[in-house]
């Protein structure tokens, strides 16, 4: 994932390409930029938090439950749509797609943020909406959670195997 990836994916299927084609060809270091100058400029803009998201961080936040997002969006998208909600200052750690040198489904997103909390595997749990949420807290020996809409490139959510399905964040709090 990334948007990269996200890029590749979505001018293959534009414009009847592989993958393999698209990354191959001339044109994508162009296509990359003029993406992210519009993605920049639109990011977090239209977009609207699922519901009981706010509400369910500031609820664990006031327990003193440490809060992160660990994604593959680059930095600058992240800090964006986060600022664009008002949610920066309801975390303890952003860890973005270019943060580290690997991405999800690595575990070092998580294993990061954990080290900078002092906190064990099993005593954290990671809230995804993809397989590759999923993959990526068990890469990191965490236990997920999972929510049924987001980005899952189409398939149920129940397919990855995570732990729980819950339906909305407000399960969080139980």
């Amino acid at each position: 994932h990334g948007t990269r990836t996200l890029l590749v994916q979505a001018l293959a299927w534009s414009q009847g390409l592989t993958k393999a084609q698209v990354r191959a060809a001339d044109s994508l270091a162009g296509a990359a930029a003029l993406f992210d100058q519009h993605y920049q400029a639109r990011c977090g803009t239209r977009s609207q938090l699922y519901p009981q998201v706010r509400e369910t961080l500031v609820a664990l936040r006031s327990r003193g439950v440490k809060l992160a997002v660990v994604t593959n969006k680059e930095g600058r998208y992240t800090a964006t749509v986060l600022n664009a909600h008002q949610l920066l200052p309801l975390l303890d750690r952003v860890v973005s797609g270019d943060t580290l040198p690997t991405k999800k489904p690595d575990p070092a997103g998580i294993a990061n943020c954990l080290a900078e909390f002092g906190v064990a595997p099993a005593r954290a749990l990671f809230v995804g909406d993809s397989s590759i949420d999923v993959a990526t807290a068990r890469n990191a020996g965490v236990p997920v959670w999972a929510l049924p809409y987001g980005y899952n490139m189409g398939q149920p959510i129940a397919a990855c195997a995570p732990d729980r399905i819950i339906a909305d964040c407000a399960a969080l709090l139980d």
